[in-house]
């Protein structure tokens, strides 16, 4: 019997609403496989936990991440007008979620921008540029660059406020990401894309020198250096021509959310976060405050990261096959959530209800 402790970070927003979706399929998959039982700790994080305990990654969270063998992240974050009611450096993307990579090491993040040409409806793309389905792994690094440099703020000697914040990384930090990308790479279809500003940024410069470098232990990967605005475009224009892209945090940042873009929705996009020795797993959009508790949130991301961890984490990778046929199973018999769907002939169901169908239809597939 394989034990695994899980810290559920439920956090903000429709984060409770989702996760308890992802607890449903994880109970599931537990009475599927009978060699595997899952060990649950619930704790908070986010705003829900600076405004329980004064902290938004308080020690009991620390402890229970420490002891856990993988993490499953909900949504953080507030409105605009209610982050203010926080202090600046505990509002949660700073107070919790830069924290728990940096204490993890979690550098590199997958982002699967996934979708089938039967689930092609969700897309604000022309079925011609969609052709047969989109289907890119974004890889990110995600410890280092602006994100994680000094910061500074203050008053320059003519009275006027400044601001500076440095782009940082050293080749080892580069070097372990970019070698991510071309192990991804050799097991997909051997051609990586290299994200960069190398005519403008001296990182970049040093970034490409590095997949230089480590290009020569991938011999069957073909490398393709592309600047990160045509990176852009070309996501829009001709998606299809992408596999596996690796990036620096903030290109990352931003072309991961307009992979969410082309798909129809950042709630199509669930991620890993890896470290050495623990990862993390989160959807990647955001708490959506506005529709919190109507139970119109669609699942899909959440659970997605269910199976990410479970093939990531726990070597179950036939379940993770299985998870992911058993969401689509839903959307292609028809079957939607109201902040989803754009096809008026969908049948509009909860967030309980999808997540009821993906057990279902899990529930009649075999075990491995």
């Amino acid at each position: 019997m394989k034990n695994y402790k899980i810290a559920l970070l439920a956090g903000d927003g429709i984060g409770p609403e989702v996760m308890k979706e992802a607890v449903k399929v994880l109970k599931l998959v537990e009475q599927r496989n009978q060699d595997v039982s899952f060990e649950l700790n619930d704790v908070l994080f986010g705003a829900a936990a600076y405004f329980a305990t004064g902290k938004s990654f308080p020690e009991e969270t620390i402890k229970a991440c420490d002891e856990a063998d993988a993490i499953l992240k909900g949504t953080i974050g507030l409105s605009h007008e209610e982050s203010k009611k926080i202090p600046v450096d505990e509002q949660p993307e700073r107070g919790a979620l830069l924290p728990l990579r940096r204490r993890y090491n979690t550098y590199a993040n997958f982002r699967p921008v996934y979708l089938p040409k039967a689930l092609s409806h969700f897309s604000p793309l022309k079925q011609e540029v969609i052709g047969e389905g989109i289907d890119i792994m974004i890889i990110r690094e995600l410890v280092g660059g602006l994100y994680f440099g000094h910061k500074e703020v203050g008053i320059d000697e003519n009275g006027k406020r400044y601001v500076r914040e440095v782009l940082e990384y050293d080749e080892d930090q580069i070097r372990q990401i970019i070698k991510v990308g071309f192990e991804v790479a050799q097991k997909r279809k051997k051609v990586l894309h290299n994200i960069h500003k190398s005519n403008v940024l001296k990182s970049s410069v040093l970034w490409n020198e590095i997949v230089d470098e480590v290009a020569k232990d991938f011999p069957e990967v073909e490398v393709k250096n592309i600047l990160v605005d045509a990176a852009a475009t070309y996501l829009c224009l001709n998606p299809a021509q992408f596999d596996v892209m690796v990036m620096e945090n903030m290109f990352g940042d931003i072309l991961s959310d307009q992979g969410g873009g082309i798909l129809g929705s950042l709630g199509l996009m669930p991620s890993a976060c890896k470290g050495p020795e623990k990862s993390y797993y989160e959807p990647s959009h955001g708490s959506a405050p506005d529709i919190a508790g109507q139970g119109i949130a669609n699942p899909y991301s959440m659970i997605g990261s269910v199976a990410l961890m479970l093939e990531m984490s726990f070597g179950m990778e036939q379940e993770a096959k299985n998870l992911w046929a058993a969401m689509q199973s839903v959307f292609a018999a028809g079957y939607s959530t109201p902040d989803l769907s754009k096809d008026s002939e969908a049948t509009l169901i909860t967030t309980e209800k999808f997540g009821d169908m993906v057990c279902e239809a899990l529930a009649k597939m075999p075990v491995a």
